[in-house]
C-alpha cells in the first residue's frame, strides 16, 4: 500500500490550531475560499441548465392540476429508494392527488425500467410513469409504454447508451446536450431539481392557496443527502451542499420518521450525524430490503409519517441486513477460496475478475464485487444464476478503469452478446446468457487492459501529511468528524506518522486493537478494522496512516487513531 502525500502536506505541520488544520484539509481537497467551504442553498447549480426539465415540469403540472393518476418507477437500491419516497412525498406535498410507487424486483425483473414492468404498471392505470434512478438505458419499455397509451417521463443520472429512449421527457444530466454542469448528480439528487423546478411553475401560476400551502422541500433534504451518499457518487461542490444541508436537518431532528428510526436502530447519534453514518449504518440496512426482498418495505419506511411504524419497518430491515451479512460472509469465503486456489500474486494479477457461483445470491453481487476489489485492487464482476439460463453480474471498479465504458466496449465489440447492462464510472449491471461467461471474461479483461495500458494499478491512500502531536486531541478530531460531508473525490483527512509499538492485539476476529507512542512521547489508542492479518507487522517502530475517530467508551469520550495501513520501518 503508497502512501502518497497531498501537496499541503506542508501546511498541516505547520498547523498550530484545530481551525488552521481545517483550512490546510480543504486546501488539500481544492477548497480555499472561505465561501467554497459551506456554501448554502443559494449556491446551487440552477436548475434551467437541466436539458429537458421544461418539458418534465409540464407533463407534471398538467397531471397535478388534472388529478392524474402518477406512478413512480424507482430503482432497488438506496438511491433508488430514496428517490421514490422523495418524489411521492413532494408531489403529494405539492398537491398532486393520485400518486402511486412501484419499485420492481430485482429477481423477477431484473434492473429498470423493462417491457414487462410495463406491462405490471398499466395495470394501475396510470396518466404517467416517472422513472427515478433508471429508464435511460430502456428503449424497449418506453416503446412497449407507447403502445399501451402511456407517457414516461425518465428521470436518472446513469450514463446514456446509443440510443435514447423516445420518452415524453428525459432529465438526466448525463444526457447529449445537457449544459447541467454537475454531472454528479445522484438519482434522489435529479429528483429534488424536477421537484424544485415545478414547485416553481406552480407559484408561477397560482396554484397554492391558503387551503393548498406552498411546501419548504428542503423538509425532504434528508432523503437527499442519504441517497447521494448511499450511491457513492463524486462529492463534488453540488453534491456536497446537498448533503451537508441535509446533515444538518437530521442532527435538528428533523429527519423523517424512517430516518430517525434507522438511525436509532444502528445505534448512531443523531446530533453528530456525518456522511459515514449514512454510508455505512442507515443505507445498508436501506438497502438490505432490495438485495433480499423487495425495496417497497425501505421506501414504506421513508413514507411513513407514524414513528410507532418507522420502528417497525427499521427492526425489520436491521434483521434483513443481519441475514445479509451472513449470506455475504459465506458468499467471500467461496470466492476468496477460489483466487487463493489460483496462486495469484502481485505480479501477474489478472487486469480484472470475472466470478460466477452457481449458488450465490443475485442480491449480495455488488458487495461480494466490492470486497474482491479492495483486496486486489482490481476491477470486479460478479455473477449469479439468475434462471433461464442466465446470469446477472454486478460490478465494482477501481478509479483507473471506467467500468461501464468497459462493459459497452464488449458490447460494441461482440453485438448480442450482452443482454442488458448499465452503470456509471465505478459500477455496472448485466444479464447474459451463462454458457457466454467465458468469451465475456476474455473480452472483458481485454477491455479493462486497454484502459489500463501498461500502467499497474497500485492501492493507494491519499495523506494530508503529519499531524502535529498538539492537535492529536479530542477537539480536533470532534472538528473533522462535523466539518464537511466527506466522501467520494471529497475523502475524510487522513494522516501519516511514525509511531512506536507499545502493544498490539486482536479483537472480534478481524481488528487489531493498538496502543502507540507518538515521537513526542504520548501514548493514545489506536485500532484497524480488518487489519488482524498485519499483526505481526505491529511491533517497533512503524509508520501508520491514519484518520482520526472518537472512543465513546461508557460515557467518556477520547481521541483514537483510525489505522488505515500498518508499515514496518
Amino acid at each position: 500500500m503508497h502512501i502518497r502525500r497531498l501537496p499541503h502536506h506542508a501546511a498541516i505541520a505547520a498547523a498550530t490550531t484545530p481551525a488552521a488544520l481545517l483550512n490546510a484539509v480543504y486546501a488539500n481537497r481544492g477548497v480555499t475560499a472561505d465561501t467554497e467551504v459551506t456554501p448554502g442553498l443559494a449556491a446551487l447549480e440552477p436548475a434551467q441548465q437541466l436539458r429537458g426539465l421544461d418539458a418534465a415540469v409540464s407533463l407534471l403540472e398538467q397531471q397535478v392540476r388534472a388529478g392524474g393518476h402518477i406512478l413512480i418507477i424507482g430503482d432497488y437500491d438506496a438511491d433508488g429508494a430514496t428517490g421514490s419516497a422523495l418524489a411521492v412525498r413532494g408531489l403529494r406535498a405539492l398537491g398532486a392527488a393520485q400518486v402511486s410507487y412501484l419499485v420492481p424486483s430485482r429477481f423477477a425483473f431484473g434492473y429498470g425500467l423493462t417491457p414487462a414492468v410495463v406491462d405490471v404498471a398499466a395495470k394501475q392505470q396510470p396518466a404517467l410513469i416517472v422513472t427515478v434512478d433508471n429508464g435511460i438505458s430502456s428503449a424497449a419499455a418506453v416503446t412497449r409504454a407507447h403502445e399501451l397509451g402511456i407517457p414516461v417521463l425518465i428521470t436518472d443520472h446513469h450514463l446514456t447508451g446509443r440510443q435514447l429512449p423516445d420518452a415524453a421527457a428525459i432529465v438526466n444530466p448525463n444526457q447529449p446536450g445537457c449544459d447541467f454542469p454537475s454531472k454528479f448528480l445522484s438519482g434522489v439528487g435529479v429528483m429534488f431539481y424536477l421537484l424544485a423546478a415545478l414547485r416553481s411553475r406552480l407559484r408561477e401560476t397560482g396554484w397554492f392557496t391558503a387551503k393548498r400551502p406552498e411546501p419548504n422541500l428542503t423538509d425532504f433534504l434528508d432523503l437527499v443527502a442519504l441517497g447521494t451518499v448511499a450511491d457513492v457518487v463524486p462529492l463534488d461542490r453540488n453534491n456536497r451542499i446537498l448533503v451537508e444541508q441535509g446533515l444538518r436537518r437530521i442532527r435538528a431532528g428533523r429527519a423523517c420518521p424512517g430516518v430517525l428510526a434507522l438511525f436509532q436502530i444502528a445505534g448512531r447519534d443523531i446530533k453528530r450525524a456525518n456522511a459515514a453514518d449514512l454510508g455505512f449504518f442507515i443505507a445498508p440496512r436501506l438497502n438490505a430490503a432490495g438485495r433480499l426482498e423487495e425495496m417497497s418495505l425501505g421506501v414504506e419506511c421513508l413514507l411513513t409519517d407514524d414513528p410507532a411504524r418507522a420502528q417497525i419497518f427499521a427492526q425489520d430491515l436491521d434483521q434483513l441486513n443481519r441475514r445479509r451479512h451472513t449470506i455475504e460472509s459465506e458468499m467471500k469465503q467461496q470466492a476468496e477460496l477460489h483466487l487463493d486456489s489460483l496462486n495469484l500474486n502481485d505480479a501477474a494479477l489478472p487486469p480484472a475478475f470475472c466470478l460466477y457461483g452457481d449458488d450465490w445470491h443475485q442480491g449480495v453481487l455488488g458487495i461480494i464485487a466490492a470486497r474482491i476489489r479492495e483486496r486486489y485492487h482490481r476491477p470486479v464482476i460478479a455473477f449469479a444464476d439468475s434462471g433461464d439460463g442466465k446470469i446477472r453480474g454486478s460490478g465494482r471498479s477501481i478509479d483507473a478503469v471506467h467500468l461501464r465504458d468497459a462493459v459497452a466496449q464488449v458490447a460494441h465489440n461482440a453485438p448480442g452478446l450482452i443482454e442488458h447492462f448499465g452503470g456509471h464510472a465505478m459500477a455496472v449491471g448485466l444479464t447474459l446468457r451463462i454458457e457466454d461467461f467465458p468469451r465475456f471474461q476474455t473480452l472483458f479483461h481485454s477491455a479493462v487492459a486497454a484502459q489500463l495500458g501498461t500502467t499497474t494499478p497500485e492501492p493507494e491512500i491519499l495523506s494530508d501529511g503529519a499531524l502535529p502531536p498538539q492537535l492529536l486531541t479530542l477537539e480536533t478530531a470532534e472538528l473533522l468528524h462535523l466539518a464537511q460531508p466527506w466522501g467520494r473525490n471529497f475523502p475524510t483527512p487522513c494522516f501519516d506518522d511514525c509511531f512506536n509499538m507499545e502493544q498490539a492485539r486482536i479483537v472480534g476476529e478481524h481488528h487489531l486493537k493498538l496502543r502507540v507512542t507518538t515521537a513526542a512521547g504520548q501514548s493514545i489508542d489506536a485500532i484497524g478494522f480488518n487489519l488482524a492479518e498485519d499483526l505481526p507487522l505491529a511491533q517497533g517502530q512503524v509508520q501508520l496512516a491514519y484518520q482520526l475517530g472518537v472512543n465513546d467508551y461508557r460515557g467518556v469520550r477520547s481521541v483514537q487513531l483510525l489505522v488505515q495501513t500498518i508499515q514496518s520501518i
